[in-house]
């Protein structure tokens, strides 16, 4: 390695880089040093050859010292270059240089959305789904390419702010991802990918990650830029790791107690440790956060039905309260006073009540049943007079018993059908139906 290099990388082992405007790699010449971690460091560059200006950022020796990890790196930096969102930083080069692994990317000028919440606290829930909403959009489209991010956070969300146009959200660092299905969380060196205080349970115990591991970090993310911190940050990296792996979230409300509480459980599906508890995709949290938050759909195509997505696809989506039946919601002027529901499961209007109740993997009722007392009564009046018929022979107090069962339930019908006929009668007169 060269001394230029060396005074480059210098701030990764500890050591003020003496010349870094000075120092050239691969043709860029580093301006200044915008950011550093455990793993690499950012500096503002140029490209001599096209005389624009970059932000390159240069990884830890020891990584390019992994020989796996060196080839993964420039393969999936690549690979993430190529794929088409607006909200992925575009990529301009990936390689090595020198003995040092590099990746030039574009110039943010507007800074980190970590920054953002250390400087000004909490941050609105309009702008916090904006920013989330725009990483989700691109983390699926990543996760359609089959790569998987696995540092999703928000120091990697990055804020073009200008004052001629409005603000626009990249998410970065796509070089240390992986392909779908990967399960190794260590490189040769013994460094682990990714933070402790945004991995999924399946991440840091070394199972197989997919787009549900980065949905589980967004999530964190989310919950960081509306709380002030992530749910389940500790003193200790090893007791951030045990909540992770072990503790249900923490309210929102708790720390913003005008929150809906619609948002909790919107938390409690993306932060579910069995990745198969989460939502679909990121897009489906980011749209039920939008819709817990009393927002307005935005144009990312949130929401299953955005996408086409049939009702028994998003319908499998499921929380900690098991499968609801849904129907896909329709924004449309025809139906103005129906508002969705909000469940772990997404987002729909309620289906009409069936003609029979349907049960749930757990063995319980259709909820549009358990709450229509008339179908209720029309599924016990049967029953009860006929076993009110088979009493009432018996004589004694049983016989009563059995003649007063046998009209209950005779005297039942009507009165439910009447009560369901003026229900319904109501219901078509009420406005916007």
């Amino acid at each position: 390695m060269s001394d230029e290099l060396a005074d480059v990388t210098a701030p990764l082992t500890a050591a003020a880089p003496s010349s870094v405007a000075r120092s050239r790699i691969a043709g860029y010449r580093l301006e200044q040093q915008i950011g550093a971690g455990g793993m690499a460091v950012v500096y503002r560059a140029v490209d001599e050859r096209l005389g624009r200006r970059v932000a390159l950022k240069i990884l830890a020796p020891a990584l390019a010292a992994d020989e796996a990890f060196r080839q993964r790196f420039i393969r999936e930096s690549r690979a993430s270059a190529a794929v088409d969102d607006p909200h992925i930083i575009p990529v301009y080069e990936a390689g090595e240089a020198d003995g040092v692994l590099f990746i030039a990317m574009r110039f943010v000028p507007g800074g980190d959305v970590r920054t953002l919440v250390r400087q000004h606290g909490l941050m609105a829930p309009a702008r916090a789904v904006e920013i989330i909403s725009a990483v989700a959009s691109a983390l699926d489209a990543a996760h359609a390419a089959g790569l998987v991010h696995r540092d999703v956070k928000p120091a990697n969300m990055l804020i073009d702010a200008r004052p001629d146009r409005p603000d626009h959200v990249y998410l970065s660092d796509f070089g240390l991802s992986k392909g779908a299905m990967s399960s190794s969380r260590l490189t040769g060196t013994g460094l682990f990918l990714g933070t402790a205080d945004y991995a999924a349970p399946e991440q840091i115990d070394g199972r197989a990650v997919d787009g549900r591991t980065d949905q589980y970090a967004l999530a964190c993310a989310a919950f960081e830029l509306l709380a002030g911190a992530p749910p389940f940050q500790r003193d200790r990296a090893t007791a951030t790791i045990w909540a992770q792996m072990s503790e249900p979230p923490p309210p929102l409300r708790a720390r913003r107690p005008e929150i809906p509480a619609a948002v909790d459980q919107v938390f409690v599906a993306a932060l579910a440790k069995a990745p198969e508890s989460r939502y679909r995709c990121c897009r489906d949290f980011a749209y039920a956060l939008r819709r817990a938050l009393g927002l307005e759909p935005n144009g990312y195509g949130s929401g299953p039905e955005a996408r086409g997505v049939p009702p028994a696809a998003h319908a499998a989506v499921r929380g900690a309260a098991g499968p609801i039946p849904l129907a896909p919601v329709a924004f449309s002027p025809q139906r103005p006073a129906q508002r969705p529901q909000v469940t772990p499961a997404g987002f729909g209007y309620p289906q009409a009540v069936p003609a029979f109740p349907q049960f749930d993997h757990r063995g319980r009722v259709n909820g549009a049943w358990r709450q229509d007392w008339t179908a209720w009564a029309l599924i016990l009046a049967g029953p009860a007079a006929v076993l009110g018929l088979i009493i009432a022979p018996l004589g004694h107090a049983a016989g009563g018993y059995g003649a007063l069962l046998f009209l209950g339930g005779v005297l039942a019908i009507p009165v439910a059908l009447i009560a369901k006929l003026v229900r319904r009668q109501r219901r078509r007169r009420a406005p916007g139906r």
